[in-house]
């Protein structure tokens, strides 16, 4: 008998990846350490033999005797499930009700019993077949039955943006409402903001002051809640002091709370295509934790003195105070980078300038040095071997109803880079400031690291071949492609069209970023120390991160036992990221399909993006709308799919479709339920 965790594939069945064992609480182990292969493959799990075991759950199994093929086997015990809640659409047949799942690993529906119908309204909404409702099994034990469960949530009509944004996010986990105990105690701290900002700032050496140092954010145009800011001081001795102020979220959020409670337990916000489900309750992560211009604000810092050359001569880190002088969006910032040259050097500056004079001039300076500044960190981080992993993204514009009209490819400026090598800076210097003390000290304080384990080296054997198919030579070493060849091969290709592809392909290879308490690097930024310190209005981790450098700053010793807890927060929330993940591309694929769905019959030019046996995949070039073209609807030939090329070959024309190819397609159906778009080549 032998525990794993079961993976269901839409045709429902299952794949079980074996573990060695799950305690209560899982003891630290190197990351990098496997469980001992005890089978080549996993385990498959006929349909027949699951006994309600659900995607995702812990089980027990037991394994049949071996045959020639695939090792096979049986659940017989389910040990933890992943969930229990499911969204789906009421319905009725025979005179019994029952929620058929959107989930499409979900292989039954959800018998919801007459008594549990009662009552005709689920918080004061009324209820009504055809519906989308959220619904959570109460009992399935034979697996010759359908479960039973309850109708907790009436989410609205299919096919209202609404009520399917709400519906992606709550199948994920995500709750866009909060408890009304959380909300109470949210606006008890707003209430006293001022008079506790005050408090702080009076208590002497409590905060560094940085209100009168020139301080600005840049964000995207319609960010809501702003994490962090920069502040810039030009000391005119070949140095600059720059500091990171990251919002203070740690001491409005205090352990034992609701607020922390709650947070704890999402992990992370969700950014849908048109809303943010935020970790914290609107009046903390729009307001009072978002760090606004003109507003005072507590915050976390990290403080650097730093020459031309970018390197850090002297660090600070610790509690400060600031007043956010200037907001700015990427798009103003760009224009200032990319004109400010001229204008600081063409233009006499006057004798007595304004005050409007002087903030441009200070402006155009700062962005002129940190842009310098920035490029110097990235050109040395990919130096020591980072990967270049940039994925080109869009955005949706919609109508009032939520209705996709434009799809508009998202840009990276300078003024991003920027923002991002300085967040990279404070993220990496506060995990090396914690491990150096780790290493002097014999009893080691907990941390939470982001960590990024090495590629397994059959995911970069099978890269390999698909790059070798494509044209590309690359060569293993230690079982990996070195990071300068990926690199090298993606700036080839970054004027081609299947650079997005290719992208994706080698994302796929890695293994996924993660938290934990034992550090072992981050192999993508190619960083031995990293942590996540810049984002505590969105990320649960950073909470931690704070609530920790501060108690190292203080010399404040952490139970050692502590560190146990830290890791399992730290298994849930790299589990909610993930989940968060998945919940945002659900809602950027809805949106792809029901644009498409307004254009059927339309002719698009598009990217082979994937080969099968069974068709072809394309993304439409502009919009990044996926589809695929079944091998059914190619009637000009008989074609067979080579899987060491990736191509499908015409067996009498010799036609042959690969990954990269550049076709014309046309939009034959699509299908909102499943997510899913058809193609024809035209």
């Amino acid at each position: 008998m032998i525990q794993g965790i079961i993976s269901l594939t839409s045709k429902g069945t299952g794949y079980v990846k074996i573990i060695e064992k799950v305690p209560e609480v899982r003891p630290l182990r190197d990351p990098k350490v496997e469980p001992r292969a005890q089978l080549e493959q996993d385990p498959e799990i006929d349909f027949r033999h699951l006994n309600t075991a659900l995607h995702g759950d812990l089980v027990e199994i037991i394994l049949h005797p071996k045959g020639s093929g695939r090792q096979t086997g049986e659940v017989i015990k389910i040990i933890k499930r992943a969930k229990n809640n499911f969204v789906g659409v009421l319905e009725m047949r025979d005179d019994i009700f029952f929620v058929k799942t959107d989930n499409s690993k979900m292989y039954v529906d959800i018998i919801i019993p007459k008594i549990n119908l009662d009552n005709a309204e689920v918080c004061g909404v009324k209820l009504g077949l055809g519906q989308k409702v959220f619904a959570e099994i109460i009992s399935w034990t034979d697996p010759k039955k359908m479960p039973e469960g309850k109708i907790i949530k009436i989410l609205g009509t299919p096919g209202d943006n609404n009520t399917e944004m709400h519906a992606i996010a709550m199948e994920k986990g995500f709750d866009p409402s909060f408890p009304k105990n959380v909300e109470i105690e949210a606006k008890k701290i707003k209430d006293n903001w001022h008079s506790d900002i005050q408090k702080e700032v009076r208590v002497p050496g409590k905060r560094r002051d940085f209100r009168k140092i020139f301080t600005f954010n840049i964000d995207p145009a319609d960010a809501k809640d702003f994490d962090d800011v920069i502040s810039f001081k030009d000391l005119s001795n070949g140095l600059y002091e720059i500091g990171i102020h990251i919002a203070d979220v740690s001491h409005y959020v205090t352990i034992g709370s609701e607020l922390d409670t709650e947070a704890r337990s999402r992990g992370t916000s969700v950014y849908l295509v048109d809303r943010t489900i935020s970790m914290l309750p609107e009046i903390l992560s729009n307001d009072l934790c978002s760090l606004m211009p003109n507003q005072e604000r507590l915050t976390m810092s990290a403080v650097f003195l730093m020459d031309k050359n970018a390197k850090i001569k002297e660090e600070w880190f610790g509690k400060t105070v600031i007043n956010s002088q200037k907001r700015l969006d990427y798009e103003e910032a760009d224009k200032i980078i990319a004109s400010k040259v001229t204008q600081i050097q063409n233009t006499t500056p006057p004798s007595n300038p304004s005050p409007k004079e002087r903030e441009v001039t200070q402006i155009q300076n700062a962005l002129k040095i940190l842009n310098t500044l920035a490029k110097k960190l990235h050109k040395e981080r990919f130096a020591e071997g980072a990967i270049s992993l940039d994925q080109e993204e869009v955005k949706f514009v919609l109508d009032k109803n939520g209705t996709p009209i434009k799809v508009i490819k998202k840009t990276r400026g300078d003024s991003s880079r920027l923002i991002e090598e300085f967040m990279l800076l404070a993220n990496k210097k506060v995990a090396e400031l914690i491990s150096r003390s780790q290493e002097k000290s014999q009893e080691k304080n907990p941390f939470v690291y982001r960590i990024h384990d090495l590629p397994s080296k059959e995911k970069m054997e099978n890269l390999a071949f698909f790059l070798n198919n494509l044209g590309y030579t690359v060569s293993l070493k230690d079982g990996l492609i070195p990071s300068s060849e990926i690199n090298k091969i993606l700036e080839e290709i970054s004027h081609q069209n299947a650079k997005s592809t290719v992208q994706r392909s080698i994302i796929r290879s890695m293994a996924k970023a993660i938290y934990s308490t034992k550090n072992i690097g981050h192999y993508g930024l190619a960083f031995k120390h990293y942590t996540h310190f810049t984002s505590p209005i969105r990320r649960y981790p950073d909470i931690m991160v704070h609530r920790l450098l501060a108690d190292y700053l203080s010399n404040k010793k952490i139970k050692q036992e502590k560190i146990y807890e830290y890791e399992e927060i730290c298994i849930k929330t790299s589990e909610q990221e993930k989940n968060a993940s998945d919940a945002e591309r659900s809602s950027i694929k809805y949106k792809q399909v029901e644009y498409m769905s307004s254009r059927i019959g339309k002719i698009f030019e598009g990217i082979i993006s994937g080969v099968s046996e069974w068709g072809i995949y394309v993304e439409e070039k502009e919009t990044k709308c996926e589809g695929m073209v079944r091998v059914r609807d190619l009637h000009d030939d008989f074609y067979i799919f080579n899987e060491k090329k990736i191509q499908l070959v015409g067996q009498k024309n010799k036609n042959k479709y690969t990954f990269g190819d550049q076709v014309k397609i046309k939009v034959k159906n699509v299908d909102l339920e499943k997510k899913t778009i058809d193609y024809v080549l035209v």
